[in-house]
């Protein structure tokens, strides 16, 4: 039976708040980290030493970006915030898929943007075009032993400078994959990716997103923002910190309702209608089937064909 298209019945609106107050502490959480981001971007942080001999720091500085930060924003926040209510409403119109799956995207990118911002600033990484950020003096050398160090360069602009030391690893690899990389996610629950059933259209439209982040990573090797592993672990950072999130509010992307959140982590009252759309761990179309519809869980309910949805 198809749990994705039945009768809907609405859910009072003081039961829906509720609900959305019970995940309080998962968006203050959220906010926190994002403030946390911003608070990390005005630490001085260590600036490791460098050579000026060393070619691989020795590129020119691009002023223009091909992916400059306000198109960032647009890639990794915007489009998948615009893109998976679209697919929600396409599939199973739920109003607490819609919740949860922004709740998972933003915690994602918060996540990210923090590990990424402690590891720039504790890190120091020169940047590939850190001599020419620099501007070192023109009679600058190296020590015969030993590297030189911030101190030999002529650079008003401390931002820029500041900058320059924070290569590794790539933010915004490692947002673009958080971002794209949950909305990967999401997608290939909604397709149910591995119903074993093996339909190609699927695979390319659950690499699409990472497509479009892989672009963007490969864009900081040319505009010489920063070196290749930068981007290796900024993109393994997101996918990793992307499944964790998405995981937080979805089932394995092998379950036979994974096109579905877990259930709300407030119990029903007893004569309130039953929420649907919502699971147990492990709980399968085939015992959803089986079970009575007063059946109640720890962790939620299971649906049933004629359960009102919100």
């Amino acid at each position: 039976m198809d749990y994705r298209r039945r009768e809907r019945t609405p859910v009072d609106a003081t039961r829906r708040r509720k609900l959305v107050y019970s995940y309080a502490p998962d968006w203050i959480i959220t906010i926190l980290l994002a403030v946390v981001f911003f608070l990390l971007d005005n630490a001085h942080g260590f600036w490791r030493d460098f050579s000026l001999q060393e070619t691989s720091l020795q590129h020119p500085y691009a002023v223009h970006e091909r992916v400059p930060t306000f198109a960032l924003v647009l890639i990794c926040f915007v489009a998948p915030l615009v893109i998976q209510p679209l697919i929600n409403w396409v599939s199973i119109r739920s109003w607490w898929d819609l919740h949860n799956s922004t709740l998972g995207l933003i915690l994602s990118l918060a996540m990210a943007a923090v590990i990424t911002q402690f590891s720039k600033i504790t890190v120091g990484r020169p940047r590939p075009d850190i001599i020419d950020r620099c501007q070192p003096t023109s009679n600058a050398v190296d020590p015969t032993f030993g590297l030189s160090t911030a101190a030999i360069c002529t650079q008003t602009d401390m931002a820029i400078l500041r900058d320059g030391f924070r290569s590794f690893p790539s933010g915004h690899t490692s947002l673009s994959f958080a971002g794209l990389g949950f909305l990967a996610f999401y997608l290939a629950g909604k397709l149910h990716l591995f119903d074993r059933k093996g339909h190609l259209g699927k695979v390319w439209l659950f690499l699409a997103p990472l497509a479009a982040a892989t672009l963007v990573a490969i864009s900081r090797t040319m505009d010489y923002r920063h070196h290749w592993q930068d981007v290796v672990v900024g993109s393994i950072l997101g996918l990793i910190v992307a499944y964790f999130s998405y995981r937080q509010y979805y089932p394995s992307l092998a379950s036979e309702l994974c096109h579905k959140p877990y259930s709300p982590r407030i119990s029903r009252d007893a004569d309130a209608p039953m929420l649907p759309l919502y699971h147990r761990q492990g709980s399968s179309v085939a015992e959803a089937s089986t079970l009575p519809a007063t059946q109640q869980s720890t962790e939620g309910t299971v649906p049933k064909p004629n359960d009102p949805e919100i």
